[in-house]
């Protein structure tokens, strides 16, 4: 019997995926799930795959390296998609599709297959993954073949086939989560206009309902990447899971956006990112003290292509390599502490310190100073300002002769 492995997560999708694959393919399934930080989601994955009808599951916990090899380079490039989106769901997926192809090739499988839909980036994100990995495997999608139209009808078939999911036609939203961020989407949230419900928070409280003082951390970097709490060193994933719960108890990181589609359509979804906001908080503040005005530029509009560039699936490319290359040089100096205040939903750095900082007091100053001449931004102005006048001098001169 030929094998295929499936990307399992346990939910409504890859659930129902198992008996589909063995009534449509007559393939022997083999469930993989990577653990990426979504805790009690995880606990009832392994019995529930058996059941369903998989020959066996892969767990692999994959949280060290998500965070140091997917998220940090993320960070550190400062990439935010449409200004709101911290890529959370993103950057998981080539994790998993790299993870996939191994298993594949480990178990001899025919195929791979996912349980994204037709309209949404994760089938992109993910074939775009595997392809780059090993061009020569088959993908299965079966949001692209079978009858199901809706969720709605994926939870009845889910009940015809005795297999339990995390979701009702009541609460029906589709939910991603890992160390960095959870999304929820669908249900009211599909149309705009509904405001979405505190009851759907999972990671962070209401911010009105934070403490009415504020919380100060101070985080310290390490070549762009942060490596202490409040002067206490921290493994990669100790620090963002502490961080989550600063953040999520001060209501920090929730959006709510209309994002644009790599498929063409908009969708609208709600995210939490209480840890993720503060840590580029405090990155965008140190890097405003160490590095020079046109780098910091040039990588802002960087941070922008970096961001469509992992939103669409493109993490395996020659491009991200080149632009991770620039990156990583510009955080040589990216060393410091920078202090954060949280207080009920904002993030606000409030102070910073680096041993490669750029700002000189001495020259800065309002006060009295031997080191800058106030004298020398006259001859500046000039030559800056040679180009308009110039300009003025022959529109002048134009209007003069035209009677004007």
């Amino acid at each position: 019997m030929d094998k295929v492995v499936l990307a399992y997560s346990g939910g409504l999708d890859t659930s129902i995926i198992i008996p589909w694959l063995k009534e449509n393919y007559g393939y022997e399934v083999i469930a993989y799930c990577a653990d990426l930080g979504q805790g009690e989601e995880l606990e009832p994955v392994r019995d529930k795959a058996i059941r369903s009808g998989a020959s066996k599951i892969y767990i692999d916990n994959l949280v060290e390296e998500f965070v140091t090899g997917y998220i940090y380079p993320v960070l550190k490039a400062g990439a935010v998609y449409e200004k709101k989106y911290l890529l959370g769901t993103s950057f998981a997926r080539p994790l998993i599709a790299k993870k996939l192809v191994e298993v594949a090739e480990k178990e001899g499988a025919v195929a791979i297959c996912h349980g994204a839909t037709g309209k949404g980036n994760d089938q992109v994100r993910f074939e775009l993954g595997i392809k780059a990995l090993n061009p020569d495997i088959k993908i299965i999608a079966p949001w692209r073949e079978w009858t199901i139209k809706s969720r709605e009808e994926a939870i009845d078939y889910a009940m015809a086939h005795n297999i339990d999911v995390p979701v009702t036609k009541e609460k029906i939203y589709s939910q991603d989560r890992n160390l960095w961020h959870i999304s929820h989407e669908g249900g009211e949230l599909e149309d705009p206009a509904n405001e979405a419900s505190d009851n759907m928070l999972v990671l962070t409280v209401p911010p009105e309902k934070a403490p009415d003082e504020p919380t100060y951390i101070e985080i310290g970097f390490q070549e762009g990447e942060p490596v202490s709490l409040n002067g206490q060193s921290y493994s990669p994933v100790d620090l963002l899971i502490e961080l989550n719960r600063l953040g999520g108890a001060n209501g920090v990181g929730i959006i709510s956006m209309v994002e644009n589609r790599l498929v063409g359509m908009k969708s609208r979804g709600v995210y939490e990112t209480p840890g993720g906001t503060i840590l580029y908080a405090a990155h965008d503040e140190l890097e405003r003290l160490t590095l020079d005005r046109r780098t910091l530029q040039f990588k802002e509009q960087m941070a922008v292509k970096y961001a469509e560039l992992v939103y669409d699936g493109n993490w395996f490319t020659k491009l991200r390599y080149a632009m991770d290359a620039f990156i990583n040089e510009t955080q040589k100096t990216v060393t410091g502490t920078v202090k954060v205040k949280l207080y009920k939903g904002s993030c606000t750095a409030v102070s910073s310190t680096s041993p490669y900082s750029l700002y000189n007091e001495s020259i800065a100053t309002f006060g009295a100073d031997d080191v800058y001449s106030h004298k020398d931004a006259e001859g500046f102005i000039n030559l800056f300002g040679l180009p308009l006048k110039v300009q003025a001098l022959l529109d002048r001169k134009n209007k003069s002769e035209n009677g004007n």
